[in-house]
């Protein structure tokens, strides 16, 4: 009877994957290493779980593509296929996951009964790009990332003002469950990219030399002007910076997604 007692009992873990704590613990372990020994610490000791780069193929995504395959070219790679995409862009994709040797390329679709629900015109970017994108990128990647445990994007501090304090590692605000989003090239800059575009003979998109330093879906990216915001072709005319799938939750409305 005692050692029935004494028995421990069974609970179902509920407590989220990361914390704020431990994104702050990451981000102080890696001060002073380099991107690729973060990285391979990352991906080699597994210290984030199960992970997964998303990437949009755009202007500087050969640059990250090619230091996650470097170290772990069967990384998971995930690409949003909105079905506004320039034609540049998909066939540009094409040649980096052959290139780079993508073992575990993804594409994530919109669901198509939203679509016929919800953008039946095929025009919904005109007047809602908010709700374009909710359906076309924010809805496909929550359900493309939920076996994850961590996602690695490809942002950088000196893109926007929007993401000038950006950390390496943070929480990802989209994923109750406390999914962690890892940021390799937050500290980079347009030198550093453009090196390392030299140095390891990559590809560049075919749009970057017509004046897109930025590169979304095609009706909502326009070209940029010379001393403009690299992100300043992206939903011009609108009060709107982000898709959305990187976008905080307002403080005090924990409820409001936040992709």
């Amino acid at each position: 009877m005692a050692e029935a007692a004494a028995r421990k009992v069974d609970r179902i873990d509920v407590a989220p994957r990361f914390t704020e704590a431990d994104a702050i613990r990451l981000n102080n372990l890696f001060r002073g290493n380099s991107t690729q020994e973060m990285l391979k610490a990352v991906l080699g000791e597994h210290m984030v779980g199960d992970v997964a780069v998303v990437s949009s193929f755009g202007a500087e995504s050969a640059v990250l593509l090619h230091l996650v395959a470097s170290i772990d070219p069967s990384v998971p790679v995930l690409f949003l296929d909105t079905g506004k995409h320039f034609a540049e862009t998909l066939a540009y994709r094409d040649q980096l996951v052959a290139r780079l040797g993508l073992k575990d390329f993804r594409v994530l679709q919109p669901n198509a009964q939203v679509l016929a629900e919800r953008d039946a015109s095929d025009l919904r970017w005109s007047y809602d790009p908010d709700g374009c994108c909710e359906i076309r990128k924010v809805e496909p990647l929550a359900r493309g990332l939920a076996g994850f445990d961590a996602s690695i994007t490809g942002r950088k501090a000196f893109q926007a003002k929007t993401r000038n304090a950006l950390p390496r590692f943070e929480l990802d605000t989209s994923d109750a469950q406390g999914r962690l989003k890892v940021n390799p090239l937050a500290d980079w800059t347009r030198a550093d990219i453009d090196a390392y575009f030299v140095e390891h003979d990559l590809p560049q998109h075919p749009l970057v030399a017509q004046g897109y330093p930025s590169i979304g879906c095609a009706p909502c990216t326009s070209m940029v002007k010379p001393g403009e915001d690299p992100r300043a072709g992206r939903w011009r005319g609108w009060d709107k910076t982000e898709c959305g799938i990187h976008t905080p939750v307002p403080d005090g409305d924990p409820d409001q997604p936040s992709f």
